[in-house]
């Protein structure tokens, strides 16, 4: 592909490179090879750019000149993620269901379908035009979904869950599992439940019978999932249904590998959740907000519209609109680069203190 073609599809300015010059290929700017585009976006990795090998580099429109070819456009990120859909076709799978596929007299499915092995789709569930389900993708009663519905190996929606269009669940990726709900039996509990059921086990009763023991009793979890549209929940994820009401994750919003959204939490719109987050039950996550590697929330909290939380943060009460939060509890993010800085000196500084009482007390002597 011309340099002149990929400059007009995402809208860039080519400076220093013929316009005439092929591309065949992207690559990261460290391993480019001639003929490939790479493109620089951190500021980490602007001294690459003058070594690359690349042909040309996409960058900034306020990019310091190299000698090397260049795209200039406002957003760099972008324009390179464009640029990879230029070079790169995923699969495309064709309309059909495969003979193993279990699909329920009772289930709706649109045009365009495509459904892999041992596809399963219960009673009463809705699904879209031109869905892909792969292998092994489970879909319970009742559940709910739009148009354009992506489903890899091993995503699973559970009954009675609601999802709008566009929507993609990676593999392994469980919409509307059970909350994690219990309530602790006393002992007057469960002589109650004795009377009502008539009698205990064998495997209730501690030494002499003389007391019960408390028992979790699980919560029925009534509620349900709702996504809306434009979500993409990846690999091994878990979206918990409520007790009561909705799971909500609403349009937009992206989630990382290995998050736990508890249940009846909101999500906002546009929201990013990043590998590892997990936010307790009842959550409430405002629209833009990015809460990075790890991050966890406690139940209850509610995190502003365009709030940040570094990697690894805890936050057991809310953050404001806006803030950046880092560490454990969570304060605000200056603040705790200046704290962090400080606990590398601590050990200096008890030296210097014992030092300091040490003095006093011979001065009071």
């Amino acid at each position: 592909m011309k340099i002149s073609q990929i400059a007009e599809a995402l809208g860039a300015k080519i400076e220093n490179a013929s316009p005439d010059a092929d591309i065949s290929g992207v690559a990261g700017i460290e391993h480019a090879v001639p003929g490939q585009l790479t493109f620089v976006s951190n500021p980490k990795y602007a001294h690459a750019a003058k070594t690359t090998c690349a042909s040309a580099v996409i960058v900034d429109e306020n990019f310091p000149a190299i000698s090397t070819g260049m795209l200039r456009t406002k957003n760099p990120y972008l324009a390179w993620a464009r640029a990879i859909e230029l070079f790169y076709q995923p699969p495309q799978y064709a309309p059909g269901i495969h003979p193993t596929a279990v699909v329920h007299p009772s289930a709706t499915l649109g045009p365009g379908a495509h459904l892999g092995p041992y596809v399963t789709i219960d009673a009463d569930a809705r699904i879209g035009n031109h869905a892909v389900l792969l292998a092994h993708v489970a879909i319970y009663r009742g559940a709910q979904i739009g148009h354009n519905f992506f489903a890899h190996t091993h995503a699973v929606v559970r009954e009675f869950c609601q999802i709008g269009d566009n929507v993609i669940l990676q593999n392994g990726a469980i919409v509307g599992s059970d909350g994690f709900g219990f309530a602790k039996t006393t002992a007057e509990d469960k002589a109650e439940a004795d009377k009502t059921e008539g009698g205990k086990t064998e495997g209730d009763k501690t030494e002499g019978d003389k007391t019960e023991k408390p028992r979790w009793h699980k919560i029925l979890q009534s509620g349900n999932v709702i996504i809306a549209s434009d979500v993409e929940i990846q690999a091994n994820s878990c979206i918990d249904r409520a007790a009561v009401g909705h799971t909500t994750i609403s349009r937009g919003a992206k989630i990382d590998n290995l998050v736990q959204v508890g249940h009846a939490s909101t999500v906002g719109e546009d929201t990013l959740l990043c590998a590892q987050v997990g936010l307790a039950g009842s959550t409430e996550v405002g629209n833009n907000v990015i809460l990075a590697g790890q991050v966890g929330v406690a139940g209850h909290c509610k995190i502003g519209d365009n709030a940040i939380a570094t990697a690894q943060s805890g936050i057991p009460n809310d953050v404001e609109p806006g803030k950046t939060v880092s560490g454990y509890p969570a304060i605000d993010n200056k603040l705790w680069l200046r704290c962090s800085a400080v606990f590398n000196k601590l050990p200096d500084l008890a030296k210097a203190i014992r030092k300091l009482s040490d003095q006093n007390q011979q001065n009071h002597k």
